[in-house]
């Protein structure tokens, strides 16, 4: 310093001297000072180029509500992994929704397609199942899912506003399987997230419905079924409603019958297979997606969807249908071959006699062989069983229910009776039936009786009977009795006196046939003394015969008169 100091002012004398003076230069040396600084801008610049390169696009999601979101702490999951967070809330300018600003991670910016969808997980209750239940300790979570294709890959173009959905989606976009449509005239109990069943499996869900433009129309019900259960539906394939319980009274007793405890909540459906003899090309072929199938009310119903031979018939009856609406059975021998397809009052076709027209449907397959079908006259085999007393009529299925049938029944001695066509339609003869018929039977009992004349009948037996009662009380009558007293008393008195007299002869009797029995014995010896070839030996030996028999016949004679001793008086 001091010899900086020095050089200064001798330079300084010096140039004051002369033109050519020498600046003179500091020099600047670096401090230690300056390194914490540095270093702290260095690692302030790290961070800030690390945190832009680990962090993935921002992207706005625009729910109803913000129930269970919290800025900076809910987190945005896809199978349990983190894939962003939440980092502000706000209104929506028409303040009817929330929006939701999230950034996303590294990464991720190729699932962000206009297929992703986002939805906030927490505890929900549908029906019997009960869901996100892991959100009642950590907190509500919003789920992601990519939307992928078939490939695996992302699908859709990137964007970077979304519509949350309110609840979960039925099927992610990672499941295999396959989408249906079912229709139905009415929804019943079944909502979204029912299950679906194949043979008592849950092998899919319900997506939603969609109601038909202005309320008319069938109901559009949209499903998804897992793989490889998607393999088993082919264009014969039938569904059918499951939700509730169902109960019924048969000839086994009650029926309950419960699909399980998650369709008694939340409704489902069913499907089969179709018949292992249906050879119909259509249950070959597996079904493609969104194929659209019907949605029967029961299990019955879809079976009988399956017979492909139908034989339309009608009848007219004048008695009452109650308890008789379309869908109910049709018996021969209390056996089904049909369903009852309308139930309507005719007052038209004969005016002032107004009856009730019963359309109905036979499925000859219920009974017939296809063999049989093939071979087989069906409107003239049914024309032979009306001309030997096939008649219609009402029936009850349930006394409990009131539920009503038709049923085919033979009638002993049948009026002629004729069946007639209308268009394809064989109409047959119809009678009173169930207890419309045990009342019109018993109408026709008490208008017989009442034709019958008691009042004359009754006159008539009183008359009678007064000439009875004169009769009985005449002297002839008294003195036929008096005489026929005493002939009974002289019968009486002969039968005890032949008795008394009789009485020796029956002791003898015995003794005869003994004596009978000893001369024969003596015969038999005499015979064997005497030659074979004589004739005294054939007179005796004829004698002796003649004599055997006598001795049967007193003997026989001694037993009956023993036993019935009356036979000498009666002549037996």
């Amino acid at each position: 310093m001091n010899a900086d100091r020095h050089d200064q002012s001798s330079s300084g004398a010096t140039g004051g001297g002369g033109d050519n003076q020498d600046a003179l230069v500091r020099r600047i040396r670096f401090s230690i000072i300056w390194v914490i600084p540095i270093i702290s801008v260095l690692i302030a610049g790290f961070l800030v180029w690390r945190s832009f390169m680990d962090n993935g696009p921002d992207i706005t999601v625009v729910f109803d509500t913000a129930d269970g979101i919290t800025s900076g702490q809910t987190q945005v999951k896809n199978k349990a992994v983190v894939l962003g967070t939440v980092e502000g809330i706000s209104l929506t300018d028409d303040l009817r929704h929330v929006r939701v600003r999230i950034r996303m991670n590294k990464g991720t910016g190729d699932m962000l397609t206009d297929k992703a969808r986002f939805w906030v997980v927490r505890p929900r209750i549908n029906g019997a199942s009960v869901t996100g239940l892991e959100t009642l300790m950590s907190g509500a979570y919003i789920a992601f899912d990519p939307g992928l294709d078939t490939t695996g890959r992302p699908a859709g173009h990137h964007v970077s506003t979304f519509t949350g959905l309110e609840a979960p989606p039925g099927v992610r976009s990672d499941q295999p399987g396959q989408t249906y449509m079912l229709v139905s005239d009415t929804l019943g109990s079944i909502g979204q997230g029912a299950p679906v069943f194949f043979r008592d499996v849950a092998v899919g869900e319900v997506l939603g419905y969609t109601m038909p433009p202005g309320g008319r129309g069938p109901v559009l019900i949209q499903i998804f079924v897992q793989e490889p259960y998607d393999h088993y539906l082919t264009a014969a394939s039938r569904f059918w409603n499951v939700s509730g319980v169902k109960v019924g009274f048969g000839a086994g007793g009650l029926k309950v019958q419960l699909q399980s405890i998650q369709a008694l909540f939340s409704g489902g459906v069913a499907f089969g297979l179709p018949p292992e003899d249906d050879t119909a090309p259509a249950s070959q072929e597996q079904t493609r997606p969104d194929t659209v199938f019907k949605l029967y009310d029961s299990k019955e119903d879809a079976d009988n969807a399956g017979y492909h031979e139908r034989m339309p018939l009608a009848t007219y009856l004048t008695s009452s249908v109650k308890g008789l609406a379309p869908g109910a059975q049709v018996d021969m021998f209390g056996i089904q071959v049909g369903n009852v397809t309308s139930v309507k009052l005719d007052l038209t076709s004969s005016p002032g006699h107004p009856r009730v027209r019963v359309g109905m449907e036979i499925q000859p397959e219920r009974v017939l062989s296809a063999r049989e079908l093939q071979h087989g006259d069906l409107v003239g085999m049914f024309r032979t069983l009306v001309a030997n007393g096939l008649r219609a009529s009402t029936d009850s299925a349930s006394f409990l229910t009131g539920e009503g049938m038709i049923a085919l029944n033979f009638v002993k001695n049948p009026d002629n009776a004729t069946t007639s066509m209308e268009g394809r339609t064989l109409v047959i003869p119809g009678q009173a039936g169930g207890m419309s018929g045990i009342m019109d039977s018993l109408s026709t009992m008490t208008a017989r009786l009442s034709a019958m004349p008691f009042e004359q009948i009754g006159a008539n037996a009183n008359s009678l009977l007064a000439h009875a009662d004169a009769t009985l009380n005449g002297p002839d009558v008294k003195q036929s009795l008096a005489s026929l007293r005493q002939s009974l008393q002289n019968f009486q008195a002969l039968s005890h006196d032949l008795r008394e007299g009789v009485a020796p002869l029956m002791q003898r009797l015995p003794q005869m046939a003994d004596q009978l029995d000893q001369a024969l014995q003596n015969a038999n010896r005499l015979l064997a003394s005497y030659g074979g070839n004589s004739d005294f030996h054939r007179n005796l030996q004829s004698m002796v015969l003649q004599l055997g028999q006598t001795a049967r016949s007193l003997r026989f004679l001694s037993d009956f008169l023993t036993n019935h001793p009356s036979a000498l008086l009666a002549g037996r």
